[in-house]
């Protein structure tokens, strides 16, 4: 008999040390390389973000000019790249779309020799650039439209909504986007950036491990759950059905999405800066009748769960922003995908110091020494 414990999902098993980011679930305490998330959401912006993920310090003006700059230069995608999306069928959900797309700039930019710190540079560069473009196109080219060129004149953000809706966003809805994607950037030892480290362990090639981190986010149980609180929203349809709806739900043990975490035992603080957010969005928007909608679930789930531990998670309130620009919800969970590239690659990078490929341990429990039978004497 093994004496080996099966920790399933790997839950609290440590697989790696790590300074790219950090959580304390008990105090709403969400750092990247020591700063709170909610002074980058509101002080700083996706690109600086990025910077201070991938090197592991602010940048100075001219070096956060300089990244910038290589960002806005290589958000232009290869027109065979953009052949291979229009292949694509146009039902499938852009998660699929993207992960292609990811995998096959691996063949037009290759870059195997990982052991070159000049090129992982420009993989990273040409990766946080090119994936909004790749969104973008298949999200336009599905409709029957040509992809939208990107602009060299406008940031991060304020390019992404460009390249959608071929319009400029306002203040307040650009900032709402870039604020985002820095609340989306990273996460520590998650799903997909575990995948993408294993990957990586291998040496495999950036562009096959970010590939291998967006397919893992393609799961239910890892990316989706804003699209899915809308779903329940409109099921639960009217606030006066809140409390009832809620009450049967957890009666039945029904999982309510956007509510819990696995590391969260009190209101995710992203949730919390993106609810402020949204308040100065609606402005320009509109508020949706979802949002007074989810305000009211919050209140009654604290009442109900809240000593439990269980509060909203940083998707609750995404979902309900981005239906309000006017975003479809199958392209909520890219959204995360082109915010979150940025701590792949930061955990990509870092996976590469000191570098030893992951092979842990299974428990068997199989057959031993079980008999061969030939073919013609089987039953």
């Amino acid at each position: 008999m093994s004496q080996i414990e099966l920790r399933p999902g790997l839950a609290d098993v440590p697989v790696a040390e790590s300074a790219v980011s950090f959580i304390d679930g008990k105090n709403a305490r969400l750092e990247y390389r020591g700063i709170a998330v909610e002074t980058l959401a509101t002080q700083s912006c996706f690109e600086e973000t990025a910077y201070l993920l991938l090197k592991g310090n602010l940048p100075t003006q001219k070096e956060l000019a300089d990244f910038d700059d290589q960002l806005r230069h290589h958000r232009r995608i290869k027109f065979r790249l953009t052949d291979l999306i229009k292949c694509l069928p146009e039902t499938g959900h852009p998660m699929y779309a993207l992960q292609a797309t990811v995998a096959a700039m691996g063949m037009f930019y290759p870059a195997r020799d990982v052991s070159n710190a000049k090129c992982n540079w420009e993989s990273v560069v040409r990766l946080i650039a090119k994936m909004p473009t790749a969104v973008a196109a298949f999200h336009r080219i599905r409709h029957g439209d040509e992809p939208i060129k990107p602009r060299d004149d406008l940031d991060h953000a304020g390019n992404f909504y460009w390249m959608l809706f071929e319009k400029e966003p306002s203040p307040a809805i650009r900032k709402v986007i870039d604020a985002c994607l820095v609340l989306h950037a990273e996460h520590t030892m998650n799903a997909s950036t575990f995948s993408g480290r294993v990957t990586a362990s291998t040496l495999a090639n950036p562009y096959t491990v970010i590939s291998a981190a967006v397919g893992t986010l393609t799961g239910p149980l890892h990316g989706g759950a804003n699209e899915e609180v809308l779903t329940m929203l409109d099921e639960i349809g009217d606030i006066k059905n809140v409390r009832v709806w809620c009450e049967d739900a957890i009666a039945n043990k029904k999982k309510i999405m956007g509510f819990g975490h696995r590391v969260y035992k009190v209101k995710d603080p992203r949730a919390t800066v993106l609810q402020e957010l949204a308040d100065r969005v609606f402005i320009d928007t509109g508020k949706p009748a979802k949002y007074d909608l989810a305000v009211e679930m919050e209140k009654v789930m604290a009442e109900k769960l809240g000593p439990k531990g269980i509060y909203p998670n940083v998707d609750f309130y995404s979902g309900i922003v981005y239906e309000a620009l006017g975003i479809q919800p199958d392209l909520f969970t890219p959204i995360f995908a082109i915010a979150r590239v940025a701590g792949w690659l930061a955990h990509w990078l870092e996976q590469l110091q000191g570098n030893r490929i992951y092979r842990p341990e299974q428990i068997y429990v199989g057959k031993n020494n079980a008999p061969y039978v030939p073919l013609a004497k089987r039953a």
